[in-house]
């Protein structure tokens, strides 16, 4: 275990506001360290990994002392309170020491949220929280936040760069941009559009969404939620957690599991539901134009074929980003223009190159089976199919029909396509079987026919052959653009 220490650091004895430790030191942690220091706390950072020598000279700069290849218990179970990386699962052995610390303390009352037993309240755990948890007590900015199995970084990214066309003062944060408390600690913004994956919801107790939008719920991460698909529902509804009437719902009126989920909750915030028709929404889908119309707002009208992204689900994702703008009486000719101009994300239906009459398009941000379903439903050619990867509990079946439809060649791509394999093989299209980026690129060319797309959309998680899904759209590109 390395360590390094630029500042003293007396166990459980921090100053001010007490001791705050730090699991994990990427973005998300070396944010939340800084602003720990720049509101009084004592801070330690602590990393079981190897820190990137970026966010190493981040903490050194800000006199930060911090560990990695490991975890000194004695320092992390003295803590005042913990912020730990949404990659951290609450089934890691830190985590599960740090849940059995019972302590009889009067403790702040904003601290008494999660790890509390029935009965006296003065016997407190050590309250485990996100950094965006974390962030939120040191700003007044309003929280506009994104989530869902599928579509959340699209309308993130569009509702940000609506925000930004309008002239507002707005951060990007959450699992694009730069960390919300680093961004809290050094700059003053009046709005966050905030992407939030259901690990981050995971750990946030306080936190309130001025404005919450929820795309869709599919299965996804199961691996990481006992593979039970309820509880990761749960997860994802969290956003709508502290809102009241004064607050926005944004929500796909025609997603069944949401459906059911309201039917129960009846979330406080006021609802904004969108989908394919007019009725019970207010944004739809009319004789080919997009309509975006929330109540005391101007009604905004666009051809759907003006759309910048193409397909159904960028309609969606339109809907749901536009209505948040009327929400924040952003004027429809912004919203409009934005519409229409957004260049789209990286890595997800992404145009690499079009080879001797072959398209290829990168969709590695297709990390689970229905974000593969939405890539296949906007193919209009012969598609060849690449996928696989480190698998998360998968259920192919949602795909076969489309599989069937658009494809006539899958090609595998993973250290383990057991699963695959099974699943696909007795369909009768042509199955290739790689384990590398450079084979897997080769063969679906080789497979493909002039006028053909082959499309790299895995249903899977990266962490089997590349660093993160950036890496391996990244290398694939590389690789398509070597033939």
């Amino acid at each position: 275990m390395n360590s390094h220490t630029t500042a003293s650091l007396s166990c459980g004895e921090g100053k001010g506001r007490g001791f705050l430790v730090v699991l994990g030191a990427g973005e998300s942690g070396c944010g939340a360290a800084i602003l720990g220091k720049k509101q009084g706390y004592e801070v330690f950072v602590s990393d079981a990994g190897t820190i990137k020598p970026v966010y190493k000279a981040l903490l050194e700069q800000h006199g930060i002392p911090y560990e990695e290849g490991g975890h000194t218990e004695e320092k992390i179970l003295s803590a005042t309170e913990v912020v730990k990386s949404p990659g951290i699962p609450e089934t890691a052995p830190i985590i599960e020491k740090i849940k059995q610390v019972r302590r009889v303390e009067k403790q702040p009352e904003r601290l008494k949220l999660p790890n509390m037993l029935d009965g006296d309240m003065r016997y407190t755990g050590i309250p485990v929280i996100s950094e965006i948890e974390f962030a939120c007590r040191y700003t007044k900015a309003k929280m506009l936040c994104i989530t869902g199995s599928n579509g959340k970084t699209t309308t993130t990214s569009l509702l940000f760069d609506m925000l930004v066309r309008a002239g507002l003062n707005v951060g990007l944060a959450g699992n694009i941009g730069n960390s919300l408390a680093l961004q809290v600690a050094e700059t003053e913004r009046d709005y966050y559009v905030i992407e939030l994956s259901s690990f981050q919801l995971d750990n946030m107790y306080d936190f309130k969404a001025d404005i919450a939008i929820l795309m869709n719920i599919t299965p996804d991460h199961l691996d990481r939620y006992d593979f039970c698909f309820q509880n990761y529902v749960d997860a994802k509804l969290r956003i709508t957690r502290n809102q009241t009437p004064a607050d926005a719902f944004v929500y796909w009126s025609e997603d069944p599991v949401i459906d059911r989920e309201l039917k129960k909750l009846r979330p406080a915030a006021t609802l904004y539901p969108f989908g394919s028709s007019k009725q019970h929404n207010v944004a739809y889908i009319d004789g080919g134009n997009l309509v975006i119309e929330a109540p005391n707002a101007m009604a905004l009208t666009l051809p759907a074929a003006d759309l910048s992204l193409r397909g159904r689900h960028n309609q969606l994702n339109s809907m749901a980003a536009g209505l948040a703008a009327q929400i924040l009486h952003i004027k429809n000719d912004v919203i409009r223009e934005s519409l229409m101009q957004f260049r789209g994300v990286d890595h997800r239906l992404q145009y690499v190159a079009t080879v001797r009459g072959v398209r290829f398009i990168n969709d590695s941000k297709a990390t689970n089976v229905n974000s593969c379903w939405y890539a296949l439903e906007s193919m209009n050619t012969p598609t060849v199919l690449i996928l696989g990867g480190k698998d998360k509990g998968n259920d192919y079946s949602e795909i076969d029909e489309l599989v069937r439809q658009k494809c006539h060649t899958l090609v595998y791509m993973g250290l383990h396509n057991e699963k695959l394999h099974e699943h696909f093989d007795g369909m009768g299209l042509r199955i290739i079987d790689t384990d590398n980026i450079v084979d897997a690129v080769r063969r679906a060319y080789e497979a493909a026919r002039e006028g053909d797309t082959v499309l790299l959309s895995p249903c899977c998680a990266s962490f089997d052959l590349f660093k993160s899904y950036e890496d391996r759209g990244e290398q694939f590109m590389q690789q398509v653009k070597q033939l």
